[in-house]
C-alpha cells in the first residue's frame, strides 16, 4: 500500500502572469496531522483546492488517495472530506436538512442515513438545535456542522482550509481535540492555517510564502533549526523570520 495519503512533485498554479504556487513538492503520510502554514496570500488555499480536485494545476504532478489530481478530480472529491475556508453549507436550511443534503451529495447508501445523521449530530453536539435555521447558529457551531458534513461518508483523508478562522479560543480548542481523535482513528488530516499556535497539534508542518516552501519538518525541528541557541523560541518566531514579517 502507498504509505503516503498525498504526494505532489513540482506542483504549480498560475493565473495569467501571477504565480500562486511555485513548483512545490511534499508528501503527507497516512494517519498524520499535517499542517500547511503561511500568511494570507501565500498559496495555501490554492494548493488545497488543487489537491481536492476543485481547480486544475498548471504543471507538476500529484496524487491524493492514490488518484491523479490531473486526471481524476471527480473521483478525488468523492474520496475525501473537504471543509472550505468560506462557510459552504446552506444558511436557510436546518442542520438536519444540511446533513441529509450532503448524505445525498456523497452518495451514502440510504440504509446508513439514520446512523450517520445521529453520529454527526452527536459528534458536533448540535442535536438540540437540529431544527433551527443554520443562519441562527453562532459561527463556531456552523463550523462544527461543516466539519460534520465533511465526514458523513467516512473519508480517510480530510482537508481543512482555515477551519478555525473567526471562532473563539474555546471552540478552537474543542475543534482540535476532535481533529486529534480523528487522527487517532487513522484519518489523515491536512489543515491550512495562519495561526502558529495551532501548529503544535500537527505531526509535521510546511511553511509556504509567496508560493514557495520555505521550511518543513516537525514544529520542534523547525524551531531548533532556526534558533539553536534560543530555547524559548516558538513557531511565531520562526514564522516571522522565514516570511520576513516586521
Amino acid at each position: 500500500m502507498e504509505p503516503n495519503a498525498v504526494r505532489v512533485k513540482k506542483l504549480s498554479k498560475t493565473f495569467g502572469d501571477f504565480i500562486a504556487v511555485d513548483h512545490i513538492s511534499f508528501a503527507v503520510k497516512r494517519g498524520e496531522i499535517f499542517g500547511f502554514l503561511g500568511p494570507n496570500g501565500a498559496g495555501k488555499s490554492t494548493t488545497i483546492r488543487m489537491l481536492c480536485g476543485i481547480i486544475a494545476p498548471s504543471s507538476g504532478s500529484g496524487q491524493v488517495a492514490g488518484l491523479d489530481i490531473f486526471t481524476h478530480p471527480e473521483q478525488i472529491k468523492q474520496s475525501i472530506g473537504y471543509m472550505s475556508q468560506k462557510f459552504s453549507l446552506y444558511l436557510d436550511m436546518t442542520p438536519l436538512e444540511n446533513i441529509r443534503f450532503y448524505l445525498g451529495i456523497y452518495n451514502v447508501a440510504a440504509r446508513l442515513w439514520p446512523e450517520r445523521t445521529r453520529w454527526v449530530l452527536e459528534t458536533t453536539r448540535l442535536n438540540p438545535v437540529r431544527d433551527r435555521l443554520t443562519r441562527e447558529l453562532p459561527p463556531g457551531w456552523r463550523q462544527r456542522l461543516a466539519l460534520g458534513c465533511a465526514l458523513l461518508h467516512r473519508p480517510k483523508i480530510l482537508f481543512l482550509d482555515e477551519p478555525t478562522s473567526g471562532v473563539d479560543p474555546i471552540t478552537r480548542r474543542h475543534f482540535w481535540e476532535f481533529i486529534q481523535q480523528l487522527a487517532g482513528q487513522g484519518v489523515t488530516v491536512f489543515v491550512t492555517t495562519h495561526y502558529m499556535e495551532e501548529a503544535r497539534h500537527c505531526n509535521r508542518v510546511i511553511l509556504i510564502n509567496a508560493g514557495k516552501i520555505v521550511a518543513g519538518g516537525s514544529p520542534a525541528e523547525i524551531i531548533a533549526g532556526l534558533f539553536p541557541d534560543r530555547p524559548t523560541a516558538d513557531l511565531n518566531d520562526a514564522f516571522i523570520k522565514l516570511v520576513g514579517a516586521p
